[in-house]
This record gives structure tokens, sequence and C-alpha cells, in this order.
């Protein structure tokens, strides 16, 4: 008897607790809060998706609402998408969210330049929040940037341009392709007028010269860089700018402009200066490779000869610089923050560095940061202070 009773005591119980109307959604009367009134998606290239970003919605209520409608101003057209619950889309209907509770939001862009407002190149929308007392808004707001893209083709069956790199007995080929003077108004030739952004390896072939204005902005995609071939010529131009500006130097570097990846080490390739090139460089900044230039005259290649002067190489992920049996004259060079070594020559070479600051100051799990890594070969160097 006793027994039964108890069975009948939690039966009671729990017809009670499944009555509860803890998931019963009511529709929104508003009053949502955000974790931002603006989403600044950073700056972008014409073309290229963007970061993902978020927006935090919370209600602080004592009801589980349902927001009738969630969209983007622009619905369909908007050139940014949303992932809510999920789900990917631009609207969104009857989405739930539980009392005292918050979600995210997760946005990207992809945007032509032309898409943008003429005046400020901004492309800008809106997320709307539906309720029975109105419409809340957060706003969304992209400048974007026209670029210069150079990139590999793709021939008739989708394979990727590729061009040969010896390397001993075997041939290895490389993803690029070779700059030419009759496309995109000369690619031997960058100009300060538009940032460049680079595909794979950009190549200067044998025998040409690829010359590089002051103010020159170049952005490399990842595993991309920019390969001199034996017998071609880098002429990189870079002039002193006012204290404090970098308007008229050079700058090579990743092509994410979010500051979240301004210091971020290893995200492009090289600076590679086959063995028999000659580069003459003034006033260039490389920052966030894995090596930033790679001087590469093996024993049994010639020299590639480079002249260095004004130069500076940050946040490599390798090295700063990679020497393989080459001759490097350089003046004023400053190298920092690399995951091996900031200098490393090998092979055999002549060096001759005056002037020159180099460090080794970065956080990294290795137990030794190596400023200085000399191996193997006769190696001649002078450095003057």
């Amino acid at each position: 008897m006793r027994q039964s009773l108890l069975l009948l005591i939690t039966i009671f119980v729990l017809s009670l607790t499944s009555c509860r109307n803890d998931f019963e959604f009511e529709p929104s009367t508003g009053g949502l809060e955000f974790s931002r009134d603006t989403v600044y998606l950073d700056t972008v290239f014409t073309n290229i998706g963007s970061s993902t970003y978020t927006l935090k919605v919370y209600n602080r209520s004592d009801k589980d609402i349902a927001i009738p409608t969630l969209k983007l101003k622009k619905g369909e057209q908007s050139n940014y998408r949303l992932m809510v619950d999920g789900m990917p889309g631009k609207v969104f209907n009857n989405v739930e969210l539980m009392a005292k509770d918050s979600m995210f939001i997760f946005i990207e862009t992809t945007v032509n330049i032309a898409q943008a407002n003429p005046d400020d190149f901004l492309y800008t929308d809106e997320i709307e929040f539906y309720s029975s007392n109105g419409i809340q808004n957060v706003n969304l707001v992209t400048l974007v940037q026209d670029a210069i893209f150079l990139y590999p083709e793709r021939n008739e069956e989708g394979v990727i341009e590729s061009l040969p790199v010896n390397e001993g007995n075997e041939e290895v080929r490389l993803r690029g392709f070779n700059l030419d003077p009759t496309q995109n108004n000369n690619e031997l030739h960058w100009t300060n007028t538009k940032p460049y952004v680079i595909y794979g390896y950009a190549t200067v072939p044998s025998g040409q010269t690829l010359t590089v204005d002051p103010g020159a902005r170049v952005h490399f995609h990842a595993d991309s860089g920019l390969m001199v071939r034996p017998g071609a010529q880098l002429q990189i131009n870079g002039t002193d700018s006012a204290d404090g500006e970098t308007t008229n130097e050079v700058i090579f570097e990743g092509d994410r402009l979010e500051p979240g990846f301004a210091e971020t080490p290893g995200q492009w390739g090289t600076v590679w200066l086959r063995g028999g090139s000659t580069s003459n460089i003034t006033n260039l900044t490389i920052k966030n490779a894995v090596v930033g230039i790679l001087a590469d005259g093996a024993p049994a290649n010639a020299q590639p000869v480079v002249a260095l002067n004004n130069v500076q190489i940050y946040n490599s992920s390798n090295s700063g610089i990679l020497a393989r049996n080459s001759v490097i004259n350089a003046q004023n060079i400053a190298i920092n923050k690399s995951g091996v070594a900031s200098l490393a020559l090998t092979a055999g070479g002549t060096y001759n560095f005056k002037y020159s600051t180099i460090a080794n100051y970065i956080n990294s799990r290795r137990k030794e940061n190596i400023t200085l890594q000399v191996l193997s070969y006769m190696i001649i160097m002078k450095f003057w202070i």
C-alpha cells in the first residue's frame, strides 16, 4: 500500500512538471540589448572576403521570446552574410531567445569597390530586429579598398598555373606566374597608385627587371611571394619619409588588413632571390613573412648579388634573412622578431653589414631564439658598428 501511494505521488508531481510553460515563446516586444550598436568590419580588398565578426544579442526580460523577423535591411541583395543559431542566411523568421539569455550573430562580407559609396568607399547595411513595438537595428560598416590583383591563371581543365623550380635532379613546380609587361599596365612596374595583392609567386623572368616605386604597397596572400629568376633584376626605390610616417617607403606584407593580423608571423612566403639574380633594395619594410628575404645561391649555383639600404624586416616565422652562398652588402638594416633566426648565413658567401641592428626579441615556445646563425662552408663577414 505504501509503495502504491509513493508511486501515485510521483506520477502527480511529474504531471505538474510537464505542464510548465518554460518553452512557450511570446512574440518579442522589443527591448533587446546588443554588445555594440555598430559593427565595424575592418578594411577589406575589393572582392576579397572579410574575417568573421560577432554581435551578441541579449534578452534581459523574464520571458522566452521569439523575434518575428531578423534580417539584413537590404535583404537578399546585401553583401553581408549572417549566421544565426547555426543557420546561414540574410532573412530569418521566429528566432527564439530564452529569458535572461543571449545569442551570437556571426557576420561576414565580400564587397566589390563599385558597390561602396563613391565618396568614402564605405559599404553599409543594417541588421533589423522586428517586434510588435517597431524595429531595432544594428549598423554594419565596411571600408572597401581597391587594388591590383596579380595571380596565376587556370587552364581549361581548371589546373592552376605553376612554374618549374629546379631542386637537384628533380623538377619541382611552384604555384606562380611570370610578370608580364603587356598586362595590367605593365606588371614589371609596381606603382603607388593602388595596392597590389599577389596570389602565388609573382616571378621576374630572366633578363627582365621589376621596378617598385616609392610608396608602393604590396600584399601577399598565404603561400605567396616574389621570386627573382637567375639573370633577372629587382629594383626597389623606396625613399625617406617625414618623421613618423611611411608614405614613401615600400611595404611588403600579408593581405589580411584586420588589426589582429598586424603582427602575426608567417602570413605569406618570402622574397626569393635566386642564384644569378641582382637586387638593389632601398627603404623597404617586410612584415609577417615566413622568411623575409631568401637569397638562394646554393653551392652549385651562381651567387645572388643583393644590395640592401634602409631595410626593416619584422615578424618572420622562420628567418628575417636566410642566405645561402650569397653576396649581400647591407647598410642601416633592422631585423627583429624571427621564429628561428633573425639572420641566417649558410653554405658560404660574402656578407658586409654596416650600421645595422640585428636582434630577436620574440615570444615563442622555442627554448632559445637565435639572432645570428652561421652554418658551414667558407663565409666572409664584415660587421660595421
